[in-house]
């Protein structure tokens, strides 16, 4: 394969290279890229994509048939004639970003919309001198004016002051068959694609066919500026570059008939879209298509853009998809595999490439070609290979599930194999190694054995496992150490030694060994292990492990330590392990790699030998569910320099009602009012992976950090001025210095207006001053009047005074009875007269006082509202008096399962309630389950044979949102409401 030759070239040319200049050497090849690929299913409003544009502040704009689509990496929104704002008809023809960033939308109609970088729209209708039919393509001269392709009925320009002129063709110029491309060169000449040759409107204006002595030749030619200002014509399977006025030809391409589309990206590549052949690039890597068997949407490519990160879009009549460069490239069944379920890679003396699946052996050559080793188990089929090693005649020992061991030659040609016969125990040979003296000992289902002489002999020294071996390693010293199912071997000459990770973080499964240093890695089912000068130590995943179990550890050149797991890929470094390992540091920072970063499987694959390994080359390759994944280290400091998601805001609601934020135009809002602003980071790389922060100039000292949160909400701002800051950041990256900024102003209620405030004090003063004169007139006269009653008063005491000492005693009698009688008065207000249990009001007092207490000390605090199922049913039935009964029998069962602390209340009718302090809500689960028992098991209420009697019940525990005892109290009516409706004698919990 001609594409795969030359990608090994580079390859090894790259190899050759110094680092620093591999790393930084061109885009990869185009096998290599990740592909994404949207659709109507996924948001699209419509499969055809006419044109893409990209507006300054990074969202990316489609054209399609149904509406003009933005989206920002998550989210497509569609703007049509249904929206507002929107267009005037839903065919959207071609996409222009000018210089002052505004979006040019044309349609089928003949109509022009432009939106402003304020995110303010305008529309320029179609004129009853100009075509209504569709604006196939829009590109603006060195004056402003915008130039108009009427799809077969000529071009205009629309002015900078709003005025059009239009351009009927000639009878001569095939306008009639246009074709989408309209080009206006540095010399403002307009071209125009047709299929029937290329047009030119010269500076004189007018319009005549492109001269004879080009040799384009007629059928479909079509003009393309570049980015760089360079102007290409393709005509059929050429490609041209103008060069002093006159094209040149570049490229010639057999059989790529009908090219539709071209980009040349910030590579100078070029990138073609086809009628029917798909997506084609020319690059140093010559011709490249996209590998056979891809599933992307079908039809012409009719555009294509390259983003501000890199990425190149293409938009076909099937759909849109997306191709990005990945930190990992990846091998498959398509690259020729025989399985894409690999198990074990390993690199030779030679430096070829072993690779073990479910479907055999393969070699990968130097030239990148893989081919099959031809091995075959007792049935004739090929093996499924487990673990791979070398020995030093060069030999490679392949470990297999179920047919022994294979030797095989540095050619590929098998030697022989090792069975039950040689003394093999049966199973799973899932690691091998070799030690210093050149014998073989290999892990199996029965513990470990050495083949020597040919021959394979248990190695049955005390202590040694008799189980499953899931890894095997000699140290610098010569030791052997075994990793099974149930910890850790090593083989010291004749003498065992047992490490015990259960002990320390719950280890168990042991999947590799590294030895760094004088430090033995080890990979389990609870993390990583250090083992070193007798100490173990762990990083797991209270240390900051995204994951518990993890296969291989493998250190890389430049300080990289790369971890193989269930879940993709981790990376971190090795002075931040042992840091942790050594309590210097109290969690690991690790980036976590997936299918996103072109993995083929985010699945790698363990209990295999080896699993990951790190090539001569200084490349890190890792076997996963999915084929074989490989990064160039290098690489990485290329994608971590990539730069951070601009942040922008994307609607501002106030009160759920939209805002116009955008533009020069301060916004002031009212006081009170609920503030909500949604954002987005604009990177198409990494989209659902984007941090945020924000800051509140006003209101927050400092940053925010928000997460993966899109939003921000502000309830009841005091009155002032603001500034939101937004900012966004990839994992592990830095934060972007292109913040969303947004000022705005709160205004204050009308009385906290400074002039109302002081007129209501000078109100205020006022009426002091007049009630302080009418208090002292009043005290005068109560003066005088004061003194007459005094007199007059004094001898109605002095013939008061027998009569009170006579009554004296009839008063104190007269208390103690109303003391008794006010007590019984208090006990009925409080308390339920049928039940004895406490009532509404008593419940309520105790609810908001228990509420307040539970705020402030943080303490738990449950509540259930239970109701007597179907109680009516028995008043009907057997009488009130049975029902009064029931309830009766229902508070002592509900006073008997309480403790001191809990309250139980009657809150009317058949409903009743239980306060449980200081209770988690599993704890309050359980009450409610008891008190099910105890109703469950009382036998014939009321004293009815047969009567049973059940509840339905509603739980909840106090949380942040319950701002008032009501609000808790509502929530657990309607968990109440959920268990009847979910058929009673339940309990739901809110």
């Amino acid at each position: 394969m001609p594409t795969l030759q030359a990608a090994a070239l580079w390859l090894l040319l790259l190899c050759a290279l110094p680092w620093s200049l591999s790393a930084q050497d061109g885009p990869p090849p185009l096998r290599d890229y990740a592909i994404d690929v949207w659709t109507s299913r996924n948001g699209l409003p419509h499969n055809s994509l006419r044109d893409i544009a990209q507006t300054p502040e990074g969202h990316l704009w489609f054209a399609t048939w149904e509406g003009l689509v933005r989206y920002n990496g998550l989210d497509f929104t569609v703007f049509d004639r249904s929206t507002t704002p929107g267009l005037r008809d839903n065919g959207v023809g071609a996409l222009l970003v000018d210089r002052s960033g505004g979006l040019w939308i044309s349609d089928s109609r003949g109509n022009v919309t432009r939106r402003g970088a304020d995110g303010r729209w305008q529309v320029w209708e179609h004129r009853a001198d100009t075509p209504q039919v569709l604006i196939q393509a829009m590109q603006m001269d060195s004056h402003g004016r915008l130039w108009l392709l009427y799809e077969g009925k000529g071009i205009a320009s629309l002015g900078p002051d709003g005025t059009f002129d239009y351009q009927a063709p000639p009878a001569d110029v095939p306008l009639a068959m246009s074709f989408t491309k309209l080009v206006v060169d540095a010399q403002d000449r307009v071209w125009v694609g047709t299929l029937d040759g290329l047009v030119v409107r010269d500076n004189d204006g007018v319009l005549r066919r492109a001269p004879e002595s080009f040799g384009l030749g007629r059928g479909l030619v079509w003009p393309y500026r570049a980015p760089d200002g360079v102007m290409w014509v393709v005509a059929s399977e050429r490609i041209y570059r103008m060069q002093d006025g006159v094209p040149l030809l570049q490229h010639r391409l057999p059989g790529a008939t009908h090219i539709t589309a071209m980009l040349q990206d910030r590579h100078g590549d070029l990138w073609l879209g086809t009628e029917n052949q798909g997506l084609l690039r020319l690059s140093r890597h010559g011709l490249e298509r996209l590998p056979a068997g891809l599933s992307l949407p079908g039809g012409r490519v009719v555009s294509l853009r390259e983003d501000a990160e890199g990425s190149i879009w293409v938009g076909a009549n099937g759909g849109l998809y997306r191709l990005r460069e990945t930190l990992f490239s990846s091998y498959t069944e398509r690259d020729g595999l025989s399985g894409d379920y690999v198990r074990t890679v390993f690199e030779d003396r030679q430096r070829q490439l072993w690779i073990g699946s479910a479907r055999g052996l393969d070699r990968r050559d130097a030239q990148g070609n893989f081919s099959p080793v031809p091995l075959r188990n007792n049935v004739g089929k090929s093996p499924s290979v487990l673990s791979l090693a070398q020995d030093r005649d060069g030999d490679l020992w392949v470990g297999t599930f179920g047919d022994g061991i294979f030797r095989v030659g540095e050619n590929g040609q098998p030697r022989r194999t090792y069975g039950s016969a040689d003394g093999l125990l049966g199973g799973n040979i899932r690691a091998i190694s070799i030690d210093r003296d050149g014998v073989i000992w290999a892990g199996t289902q029965k513990g470990v054995v050495r083949i020597v002489a040919d021959k394979a002999e248990p190695v049955a020294f005390p202590g040694m496992p008799t189980g499953l071996t899931t890894a095997l390693a000699h140290d610098a010293e010569g030791a052997l150490w075994i990793g099974t199912i149930e910890g850790i071997r090593v083989l010291r000459g004749n003498r065992v030694q047992v490490i015990d990770l259960e002990a320390l973080g719950g280890g168990r499964s042991v999947f590799g060994f590294q030895q760094i240093g004088d430090a033995m890695w080890v990979s389990t089912d609870r993390g990583l292990y250090r083992y070193q000068e007798g100490k173990l130590a762990r990083v797991g995943l209270e240390q900051g492990m995204p994951v518990d179990t993890v296969f291989q550890l493998i250190p890389d050149r430049v300080g990289n330590v790369w971890i193989s797991s269930n879940r993709g890929v981790l990376r971190t470094d090795m002075a931040m392990l042992n840091a942790v390992a050594d309590g210097r540091a109290a969690r690991v920072e690790v980036e976590h790699y997936n299918e996103i970063d072109g993995m083929a499987n985010s699945q790698a694959n363990g209990s295999s030998g080896p699993s990951a390994i790190l090539r001569q080359d200084g490349t890190f390759w890792v076997v996963t569910a999915g084929g074989l994944s490989t990064v160039d280290p290098l690489r990485l400091q290329r994608f971590r320099e990539r730069l951070a998601p601009p942040a922008v805001i994307e609607t501002v609601l106030v009160d759920g009602v939209p805002l116009h934020w955008q533009g020069s135009d301060h916004n002031t809002i009212p006081g009170g009012r609920r503030l909500s602003v949604s954002y987005v980071g604009l990177s198409y790389l990494l989209s659902e992976r984007i941090r945020y922060r924000t800051r509140l100039e006003g209101l927050d000292k400092g940053w925010v950090e928000r997460g993966q949160q899109r939003s921000v909400e502000f309830i009841g701002l005091p009155p002032g001025d603001y500034t939101l800051h937004v900012s966004a950041a990839h994992p592990g990256g830095v934060w972007s210095d292109s913040e969303a900024v947004w000022e705005f102003t709160v205004e204050p209620f009308l009385w906290q207006r400074h002039s109302v405030q002081l007129i209501a004090a000078l109100l205020l003063l006022a009426g002091l001053v007049a009630l302080y004169r009418y208090l002292i007139s009043r005290y005068k006269a109560s003066n005088v009047r004061l003194a007459r009653m005094v007199q007059e008063a004094t001898l109605d005491l002095q013939t008061q005074t027998v009569n009170l000492q006579a009554l004296n005693q009839e008063k104190t009698e007269l208390a103690d009875r109303l003391a008794v009688q006010a007590e019984a008065f208090e006990r009925q207000a409080r308390e339920d007269a049928l039940t004895g249990l406490p009532n509404r009001r008593a419940f309520d007092e105790a609810l908001a006082r228990d509420f307040a207490r539970s705020q402030r000390s943080r303490h738990p605090l449950c509540l259930v509202v239970l109701d007597i199922d179907h109680f009516k049913e028995v008043n009907d039935r057997h009488s009130h008096s049975v029902g009064d009964v029931v309830l009766v029998e229902v508070a002592r069962l509900l006073a008997s399962a309480c403790r001191d602390s809990d309250m139980p209340a009657r809150t009317g009718g058949e409903e009743f309630a239980l306060l449980l302090n200081d209770t988690r809500l599993d704890e309050a689960a359980q009450v409610c389950a008891r008190l099910r028992g105890l109703f469950h098991d009382h036998p014939d209420w009321a004293g009815i044979p047969g009567l049973n009697v059940t509840f339905s019940a509603g739980l909840v525990e106090l949380d942040a949102a319950d701002r008032t005892p009501m609000l808790l109290y509502q929530r657990a009516d309607r968990a109440l409401y959920r268990a009847k409706s979910e058929g009673r004698d339940r309990t739901a919990i809110g």
